[in-house]
């Protein structure tokens, strides 16, 4: 199971609990806003506790309210590429590139800085800095960095947002290269259907569950 996540929170559809089981290369959280969505992100990335619940992503578990685990953030190795990609801007893109390596933890990496640039087309880039990047770029560095920490999986929110219809296209293309190449699970968070559908072998839904406020158990 790579994502097996049960938790309740006190927001949105979340404050009567939900559940994510998925063998999926890739799974998607969709709803409207406010839903929740980032917020499960948060929980599963560590940056959030949830009230209650279990989360264990490839095996791993990271959290579990019954057992007393919770591991802090720096152990469950996200690689979380936020809606605003947060890229340093004082570090080109060859710096962001390697606070990404320092990260990963002696024999945890997986993938190497030449295949990360030649799989997302970025050595063109590699001496500018973010402010003189396209938004697209910055989502590809972005996930670069992400993918160089060696992390245990990928939390994409909202990655084509403010994208153009080029841009999405290309970006859309390389998410499916990673789903389909590497050896990391992916959750996608996106209110976007068409995307979901595209990517997505599993989805979980969240507008439903904020209607319905079935009971957590």
């Amino acid at each position: 199971m790579r994502f097996d996540v049960t938790l309740r929170h006190p927001f949105g559809a979340l404050s009567s609990g939900i559940r994510l089981h998925s063998d999926a290369a890739l799974c998607a959280i969709t709803g409207p806003s406010g839903t929740g969505k980032t917020t499960i992100a948060h929980c599963i990335a560590g940056l959030r506790r949830p009230a209650a619940g279990r989360i264990v992503v490839d095996g791993a578990v990271l959290f579990d309210s019954d057992a007393g685990i919770d591991l802090p953030a720096h152990r469950r190795r996200a690689g979380y590429v936020f809606q605003d990609a947060r890229l340093f801007p004082h570090l080109s893109v060859a710096g962001n590139l390697a606070y990404g390596e320092r990260l990963a933890r002696a024999g945890d990496g997986w993938i190497g800085r030449a295949e990360v640039v030649e799989l997302l087309g970025i050595g063109h880039l590699l001496d500018r800095r973010p402010a003189t990047l396209s938004g697209g770029e910055v989502r590809r560095v972005a996930i670069g960095r992400a993918l160089l920490s060696a992390p245990r999986f990928l939390l994409l929110d909202e990655p084509t947002a403010s994208l153009d219809g080029a841009r999405v296209t290309a970006l859309l293309a390389l998410i499916e290269r990673i789903r389909d190449t590497l050896p990391v699970p992916i959750l996608l968070i996106s209110h976007a259907a068409a995307e979901v559908e595209r990517l997505a072998g599993h989805v979980l839904d969240l507008a439903p569950a904020l209607d319905s406020r079935a009971p957590f158990a």
